[in-house]
């Protein structure tokens, strides 16, 4: 389920605000971070599975006082975009992995002892 989040963060000065979005940015499942507002003090986020109450909380900590403004799911209209682009009669390029070639690795068994009937005792 996709989320459109906005959270208002108490954000006085540039360093805090670079630091407030790259708190968000660090957590996984978010996709972008936006500010808004009037002061710049909101920050909208997109993503996909992503707890709104443990980001409120790490913002917290991390950068001062925070709170939820907004929470809303986002829908797609999957329907209305296949209409208006139509289906591209151009085959899609498939990539493959491709894995660098080595040289073949020679081995050379030397023998050190050239008699093998030679006692080793003396």
């Amino acid at each position: 389920m996709k989320q459109k989040i906005v959270i208002k963060v108490q954000m006085r000065c540039e360093k805090c605000r670079v630091k407030a979005m790259s708190v968000v940015a660090s957590i996984h499942g978010i996709d972008s971070v936006a500010l808004e507002g009037e002061d710049r003090d909101h920050l909208v986020m997109e993503g996909d599975g992503v707890d709104p109450v443990k980001l409120t909380n790490k913002l917290r900590k991390k950068v001062g006082n925070a709170d939820i403004v907004k929470i809303e799911e986002i829908k797609k209209d999957d329907k209305k975009k296949n209409e208006s682009k139509g289906e591209s009669s151009e085959p899609k390029m498939e990539y493959s992995q491709w894995y660098p070639q080595y040289n073949p690795v020679i081995v050379y068994d030397l023998e050190t002892n050239s008699n093998p009937n030679i006692c080793s005792i003396m």
